[in-house]
Protein backbone atom coordinates (compact mmCIF):
# COMPACT_ATOMS: atom_id res chain seq x y z
CA UNK A 1 0.00 0.00 0.00
CA UNK A 2 1.30 3.27 -1.21
CA UNK A 3 0.43 6.71 0.77
CA UNK A 4 1.17 9.64 -1.27
CA UNK A 5 1.67 13.39 -0.23
CA UNK A 6 1.61 12.19 3.23
CA UNK A 7 2.86 15.24 6.06
CA UNK A 8 3.59 13.68 9.10
CA UNK A 9 6.42 13.67 11.91
CA UNK A 10 9.92 12.16 11.46
CA UNK A 11 11.49 9.67 13.65
CA UNK A 12 13.10 12.82 14.87
CA UNK A 13 9.80 14.47 15.26
CA UNK A 14 9.82 16.99 12.94
CA UNK A 15 7.15 18.02 10.32
CA UNK A 16 7.58 16.73 6.26
CA UNK A 17 6.31 16.07 3.32
CA UNK A 18 6.70 12.46 1.30
CA UNK A 19 4.97 9.51 0.25
CA UNK A 20 5.11 5.81 2.69
CA UNK A 21 4.99 3.10 1.43
CA UNK A 22 3.75 -0.02 3.76
CA UNK A 23 4.56 -3.83 2.98
CA UNK A 24 3.34 -6.41 5.66
CA UNK A 25 2.16 -3.99 8.44
CA UNK A 26 5.24 -2.70 8.36
CA UNK A 27 6.69 1.28 6.74
CA UNK A 28 8.91 -0.32 4.19
CA UNK A 29 10.03 3.11 2.28
CA UNK A 30 9.77 6.96 3.02
CA UNK A 31 10.25 9.46 0.14
CA UNK A 32 9.29 10.29 -3.09
CA UNK A 33 8.34 7.03 -4.24
CA UNK A 34 6.82 6.07 -7.90
CA UNK A 35 3.61 4.48 -8.31
CA UNK A 36 -0.16 5.14 -7.62
CA UNK A 37 -1.28 5.16 -4.09
CA UNK A 38 -3.92 7.22 -2.12
CA UNK A 39 -3.42 11.02 -1.75
CA UNK A 40 -3.43 11.95 1.75
CA UNK A 41 -2.93 15.44 1.11
CA UNK A 42 -4.81 17.45 3.61
CA UNK A 43 -4.11 15.54 6.80
CA UNK A 44 -1.67 15.24 9.34
CA UNK A 45 -0.04 12.15 10.17
CA UNK A 46 0.86 11.45 13.73
CA UNK A 47 2.30 7.73 15.02
CA UNK A 48 0.58 5.74 16.72
CA UNK A 49 0.42 6.97 20.62
CA UNK A 50 1.11 4.26 23.60
CA UNK A 51 -0.51 3.49 26.34
CA UNK A 52 1.33 1.50 29.12
CA UNK A 53 -0.72 2.02 32.00
CA UNK A 54 -4.62 1.22 31.05
CA UNK A 55 -6.84 -1.03 33.25
CA UNK A 56 -10.12 -1.30 30.87
CA UNK A 57 -12.45 0.89 28.75
CA UNK A 58 -15.82 0.94 27.34
CA UNK A 59 -16.89 -2.07 29.36
CA UNK A 60 -14.08 -4.44 29.68
CA UNK A 61 -11.41 -4.51 31.96
CA UNK A 62 -8.13 -6.70 31.66
CA UNK A 63 -8.69 -7.94 34.98
CA UNK A 64 -11.75 -10.07 33.55
CA UNK A 65 -9.07 -12.32 32.31
CA UNK A 66 -11.34 -12.75 29.23
CA UNK A 67 -11.10 -11.98 25.29
CA UNK A 68 -13.88 -10.63 25.21
CA UNK A 69 -13.06 -7.91 27.52
CA UNK A 70 -10.07 -7.16 26.10
CA UNK A 71 -11.46 -6.79 22.90
CA UNK A 72 -13.60 -3.86 24.25
CA UNK A 73 -10.78 -2.17 25.12
CA UNK A 74 -8.81 -2.60 21.95
CA UNK A 75 -11.11 -1.67 19.85
CA UNK A 76 -12.26 1.59 21.51
CA UNK A 77 -8.53 2.20 22.01
CA UNK A 78 -8.32 2.14 18.01
CA UNK A 79 -11.12 4.27 17.42
CA UNK A 80 -9.26 7.08 19.48
CA UNK A 81 -5.62 6.69 17.71
CA UNK A 82 -4.16 4.74 20.78
CA UNK A 83 -2.49 1.72 18.54
CA UNK A 84 -0.69 -0.22 21.09
CA UNK A 85 -1.35 -0.71 24.69
CA UNK A 86 -0.29 -2.66 27.97
CA UNK A 87 -3.33 -4.26 29.94
CA UNK A 88 -2.84 -3.14 33.73
CA UNK A 89 -3.36 -5.54 36.87
CA UNK A 90 -4.70 -4.44 40.10
CA UNK A 91 -3.12 -5.79 43.49
CA UNK A 92 -4.92 -9.30 43.63
CA UNK A 93 -4.19 -12.57 44.55
CA UNK A 94 -1.72 -14.85 42.95
CA UNK A 95 -4.15 -17.29 41.59
CA UNK A 96 -6.00 -14.64 39.93
CA UNK A 97 -3.00 -12.73 38.65
CA UNK A 98 -1.61 -15.51 36.97
CA UNK A 99 -5.19 -16.04 35.10
CA UNK A 100 -5.01 -12.80 34.00
CA UNK A 101 -1.54 -12.76 32.61
CA UNK A 102 -2.22 -16.21 30.78
CA UNK A 103 -5.19 -14.72 28.96
CA UNK A 104 -3.34 -11.61 27.94
CA UNK A 105 -0.64 -13.78 26.37
CA UNK A 106 -3.52 -15.89 24.88
CA UNK A 107 -5.24 -12.66 23.87
CA UNK A 108 -2.24 -11.30 22.10
CA UNK A 109 -2.08 -11.45 17.95
CA UNK A 110 -6.19 -11.85 18.10
CA UNK A 111 -6.59 -8.26 18.88
CA UNK A 112 -9.96 -6.40 17.46
CA UNK A 113 -8.14 -3.14 17.06
CA UNK A 114 -5.03 -1.41 19.30
CA UNK A 115 -1.87 -4.25 20.04
CA UNK A 116 -1.07 -5.65 23.28
CA UNK A 117 2.67 -4.21 23.07
CA UNK A 118 3.29 -6.18 26.67
CA UNK A 119 1.71 -6.33 30.33
CA UNK A 120 1.60 -4.11 33.31
CA UNK A 121 1.49 -5.27 36.78
CA UNK A 122 0.44 -2.39 39.06
CA UNK A 123 1.30 -4.52 42.44
CA UNK A 124 0.91 -6.22 44.17
CA UNK A 125 4.24 -5.40 45.75
CA UNK A 126 2.94 -1.90 47.28
CA UNK A 127 2.60 -0.39 50.60
CA UNK A 128 -0.67 -0.62 52.45
CA UNK A 129 -0.13 3.46 53.35
CA UNK A 130 -0.43 4.35 49.45
CA UNK A 131 -2.83 1.50 48.19
CA UNK A 132 -5.30 4.23 47.04
CA UNK A 133 -7.75 1.84 45.16
CA UNK A 134 -5.87 -1.18 44.95
CA UNK A 135 -7.73 -3.80 47.17
CA UNK A 136 -5.41 -4.04 50.32
CA UNK A 137 -7.05 -7.34 51.32
CA UNK A 138 -3.84 -8.31 48.92
CA UNK A 139 -1.21 -6.01 49.20
CA UNK A 140 1.88 -8.22 50.29
CA UNK A 141 5.47 -8.09 50.40
CA UNK A 142 7.38 -9.15 47.14
CA UNK A 143 9.50 -12.12 46.22
CA UNK A 144 11.22 -13.16 43.10
CA UNK A 145 9.61 -16.08 42.47
CA UNK A 146 6.16 -14.99 42.85
CA UNK A 147 7.24 -12.51 39.93
CA UNK A 148 8.90 -14.93 38.24
CA UNK A 149 5.93 -17.54 38.13
CA UNK A 150 3.96 -14.14 36.21
CA UNK A 151 6.58 -13.24 34.02
CA UNK A 152 6.26 -16.99 32.38
CA UNK A 153 2.90 -17.26 32.91
CA UNK A 154 2.74 -14.26 30.69
CA UNK A 155 4.83 -15.41 28.49
CA UNK A 156 7.75 -13.14 28.51
CA UNK A 157 4.95 -10.07 28.34
CA UNK A 158 5.54 -8.35 31.35
CA UNK A 159 6.66 -4.92 30.89
CA UNK A 160 6.20 -3.21 33.58
CA UNK A 161 5.94 -3.74 37.63
CA UNK A 162 5.05 -1.68 40.15
CA UNK A 163 6.50 -1.73 43.69
CA UNK A 164 6.51 -0.04 47.08
CA UNK A 165 10.89 -0.61 47.11
CA UNK A 166 10.17 0.54 51.19
CA UNK A 167 7.86 -2.03 52.05
CA UNK A 168 9.85 -5.24 52.11
CA UNK A 169 13.41 -5.62 51.49
CA UNK A 170 13.27 -4.68 47.70
CA UNK A 171 17.12 -4.49 46.45
CA UNK A 172 17.38 -8.37 45.40
CA UNK A 173 14.44 -8.16 43.97
CA UNK A 174 14.51 -5.19 41.95
CA UNK A 175 17.83 -6.14 40.74
CA UNK A 176 16.68 -9.46 39.78
CA UNK A 177 13.22 -7.99 38.16
CA UNK A 178 14.94 -5.14 36.66
CA UNK A 179 16.50 -7.99 34.07
CA UNK A 180 13.45 -8.87 32.48
CA UNK A 181 11.20 -5.97 32.67
CA UNK A 182 10.91 -1.98 33.74
CA UNK A 183 10.65 -1.98 37.41
CA UNK A 184 8.70 1.23 38.72
CA UNK A 185 8.42 3.00 41.87
CA UNK A 186 4.50 3.67 42.66
CA UNK A 187 2.20 3.03 45.27
CA UNK A 188 4.98 3.99 47.68
CA UNK A 189 5.90 5.86 51.02
CA UNK A 190 8.96 5.50 50.28
CA UNK A 191 11.52 8.47 51.39
CA UNK A 192 13.82 10.51 48.87
CA UNK A 193 16.59 8.00 50.23
CA UNK A 194 14.84 4.88 50.32
CA UNK A 195 13.99 6.30 46.47
CA UNK A 196 17.37 6.83 45.39
CA UNK A 197 18.59 3.60 46.60
CA UNK A 198 16.11 1.45 44.12
CA UNK A 199 17.11 3.67 41.62
CA UNK A 200 20.38 2.65 42.10
CA UNK A 201 19.34 -0.77 42.13
CA UNK A 202 17.73 -1.14 38.98
CA UNK A 203 14.46 0.84 39.38
CA UNK A 204 13.81 3.22 35.85
CA UNK A 205 10.42 4.55 36.00
CA UNK A 206 7.61 6.11 38.32
CA UNK A 207 4.04 5.32 37.82
CA UNK A 208 1.75 8.25 37.86
CA UNK A 209 3.32 10.72 39.04
CA UNK A 210 2.65 13.06 42.29
CA UNK A 211 -0.74 10.14 42.77
CA UNK A 212 -0.49 7.38 45.38
CA UNK A 213 3.41 8.23 46.71
CA UNK A 214 5.08 10.56 49.33
CA UNK A 215 5.22 14.73 47.87
CA UNK A 216 7.84 17.14 47.53
CA UNK A 217 8.48 19.50 50.31
CA UNK A 218 10.96 21.72 50.86
CA UNK A 219 12.43 19.81 53.34
CA UNK A 220 12.66 16.42 52.00
CA UNK A 221 11.87 15.49 48.45
CA UNK A 222 9.74 12.75 48.38
CA UNK A 223 9.25 10.33 45.90
CA UNK A 224 7.85 13.08 43.68
CA UNK A 225 10.94 15.26 43.89
CA UNK A 226 13.40 12.65 43.61
CA UNK A 227 11.27 11.43 40.76
CA UNK A 228 11.93 14.65 39.19
CA UNK A 229 15.51 15.32 40.01
CA UNK A 230 16.82 11.78 38.11
CA UNK A 231 17.00 10.37 34.64
CA UNK A 232 14.37 7.89 35.19
CA UNK A 233 10.85 7.89 33.24
CA UNK A 234 7.14 9.42 34.80
CA UNK A 235 4.21 8.35 33.88
CA UNK A 236 1.88 11.32 34.64
CA UNK A 237 -1.90 10.97 33.60
CA UNK A 238 -2.94 14.53 32.25
CA UNK A 239 -6.75 14.54 32.17
CA UNK A 240 -6.45 17.86 34.39
CA UNK A 241 -8.40 15.79 37.29
CA UNK A 242 -5.12 13.65 38.74
CA UNK A 243 -2.82 16.85 38.26
CA UNK A 244 -3.47 20.37 37.97
CA UNK A 245 -2.52 22.10 34.72
CA UNK A 246 -0.46 24.23 36.52
CA UNK A 247 1.99 21.63 38.30
CA UNK A 248 1.72 19.88 34.54
CA UNK A 249 3.44 22.65 33.27
CA UNK A 250 6.25 22.90 36.07
CA UNK A 251 6.66 19.17 35.30
CA UNK A 252 7.02 19.14 31.56
CA UNK A 253 9.41 22.19 32.12
CA UNK A 254 11.82 19.74 34.22
CA UNK A 255 11.04 16.09 32.33
CA UNK A 256 11.34 17.76 28.71
CA UNK A 257 10.64 16.18 25.85
CA UNK A 258 11.87 12.44 26.40
CA UNK A 259 10.81 11.26 29.83
CA UNK A 260 7.22 12.52 30.23
CA UNK A 261 5.27 9.09 29.60
CA UNK A 262 1.02 10.02 29.13
CA UNK A 263 -0.77 7.18 30.60
CA UNK A 264 -4.97 6.96 30.51
CA UNK A 265 -4.38 4.87 34.03
CA UNK A 266 -8.44 4.39 32.41
CA UNK A 267 -10.93 1.83 34.08
CA UNK A 268 -13.96 0.02 32.27
CA UNK A 269 -16.06 3.10 32.86
CA UNK A 270 -13.87 5.12 30.12
CA UNK A 271 -16.22 6.32 26.86
CA UNK A 272 -19.37 4.48 28.93
CA UNK A 273 -20.57 8.20 30.59
CA UNK A 274 -22.07 8.25 34.12
CA UNK A 275 -22.73 4.87 36.11
CA UNK A 276 -21.61 2.52 38.80
CA UNK A 277 -18.81 0.77 37.98
CA UNK A 278 -16.21 -2.19 39.34
CA UNK A 279 -12.48 -1.83 39.43
CA UNK A 280 -10.67 -4.59 41.17
CA UNK A 281 -13.43 -5.76 43.43
CA UNK A 282 -14.50 -2.35 44.39
CA UNK A 283 -17.62 -0.25 43.63
CA UNK A 284 -17.26 3.34 41.78
CA UNK A 285 -19.49 6.03 40.82
CA UNK A 286 -19.13 8.46 37.43
CA UNK A 287 -21.17 11.07 37.99
CA UNK A 288 -22.45 13.38 36.09
CA UNK A 289 -19.86 16.39 34.67
CA UNK A 290 -16.64 14.76 36.56
CA UNK A 291 -13.97 13.70 34.89
CA UNK A 292 -13.04 10.48 36.98
CA UNK A 293 -14.20 7.47 38.92
CA UNK A 294 -14.26 7.66 42.33
CA UNK A 295 -14.53 5.84 45.29
CA UNK A 296 -18.02 5.72 47.53
CA UNK A 297 -16.07 8.08 49.68
CA UNK A 298 -15.88 10.73 46.91
CA UNK A 299 -11.95 9.69 46.59
CA UNK A 300 -10.53 9.46 43.22
CA UNK A 301 -10.19 5.60 41.60
CA UNK A 302 -9.23 5.82 38.65
CA UNK A 303 -9.56 8.09 35.09
CA UNK A 304 -11.81 7.75 32.45
CA UNK A 305 -10.03 9.65 29.32
CA UNK A 306 -7.77 8.29 26.60
CA UNK A 307 -4.32 9.39 25.55
CA UNK A 308 -5.44 11.52 22.70
CA UNK A 309 -7.56 13.41 24.99
CA UNK A 310 -4.99 14.08 27.32
CA UNK A 311 -2.28 14.81 24.10
CA UNK A 312 -5.01 17.75 23.19
CA UNK A 313 -5.60 18.75 27.08
CA UNK A 314 -1.34 19.18 27.10
CA UNK A 315 -2.18 21.60 23.99
CA UNK A 316 -4.65 23.50 25.93
CA UNK A 317 -2.50 23.72 28.81
CA UNK A 318 0.25 25.55 26.74
CA UNK A 319 2.72 22.04 26.25
CA UNK A 320 4.37 22.56 23.28
CA UNK A 321 3.25 20.13 20.16
CA UNK A 322 6.41 18.00 20.04
CA UNK A 323 7.03 17.32 23.63
CA UNK A 324 3.09 16.53 24.14
CA UNK A 325 3.32 13.87 20.89
CA UNK A 326 6.63 12.82 22.18
CA UNK A 327 4.92 12.03 25.53
CA UNK A 328 2.04 9.83 24.02
CA UNK A 329 4.29 7.84 21.71
CA UNK A 330 7.98 7.43 21.81
CA UNK A 331 8.28 7.48 24.92
CA UNK A 332 5.94 5.50 26.43
CA UNK A 333 7.59 2.76 23.88
CA UNK A 334 10.69 3.33 25.34
CA UNK A 335 9.93 3.00 28.84
CA UNK A 336 8.85 -0.51 27.76
CA UNK A 337 11.70 -0.89 25.60
CA UNK A 338 9.38 -1.43 22.31
CA UNK A 339 10.82 1.73 20.54
CA UNK A 340 12.48 0.02 17.96
CA UNK A 341 9.10 -1.20 16.75
CA UNK A 342 6.66 1.15 17.81
CA UNK A 343 6.12 5.15 18.90
CA UNK A 344 7.32 6.85 15.82
CA UNK A 345 7.15 6.87 11.66
CA UNK A 346 10.03 5.57 10.81
CA UNK A 347 11.43 2.90 7.48
CA UNK A 348 11.09 -0.46 9.73
CA UNK A 349 8.41 0.04 12.46
CA UNK A 350 4.97 -0.75 12.46
CA UNK A 351 3.08 0.96 9.99
CA UNK A 352 0.98 2.67 12.86
CA UNK A 353 -0.55 5.53 11.44
CA UNK A 354 -3.03 8.50 12.89
CA UNK A 355 -4.35 10.72 10.53
CA UNK A 356 -6.01 14.12 11.56
CA UNK A 357 -7.34 17.37 10.40
CA UNK A 358 -6.66 20.86 10.74
CA UNK A 359 -8.48 20.91 13.87
CA UNK A 360 -6.49 17.67 15.48
CA UNK A 361 -10.16 15.54 14.56
CA UNK A 362 -8.92 12.00 14.49
CA UNK A 363 -10.07 11.03 10.22
CA UNK A 364 -8.74 7.40 10.33
CA UNK A 365 -6.08 5.14 12.07
CA UNK A 366 -4.02 2.76 10.41
CA UNK A 367 -2.37 -0.56 12.65
CA UNK A 368 0.38 -2.32 10.87
CA UNK A 369 -1.18 -1.20 7.53
CA UNK A 370 -4.86 -1.62 8.23
CA UNK A 371 -7.53 0.45 8.78
CA UNK A 372 -8.85 0.23 12.43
Amino acid sequence: MLLKNVSFFNELFEKEAGDILIENGKISAIGIIEGEGEDMSGLLALPGFVDIHIHGAAGGDACDAAAESLDKISAYLAKQGITSFCPTTMTLGQDALLDIVSSIRDYKGREAGAKVAGINLEGPFIAQAKKGAQNGDFVRKGTSAEFDALFEASGGLVKLITIAPESFKSAEFIKHASKKCTVSIGHSAADSQQCRAALEQGAAHFTHLYNAMTPMTHREAGIAGTALDSEATCEIICDGEHVCETVLRNTFKILGESRACVISDSMRAAGLGEGEFELGGQQVFVRENDGVARLNDGNIAASITNLYQEFRNLLSFGIDFKTALKSCTINPARAIGADDEIGSIAVGKAADLVFVDENLEIKRVYINGTIA
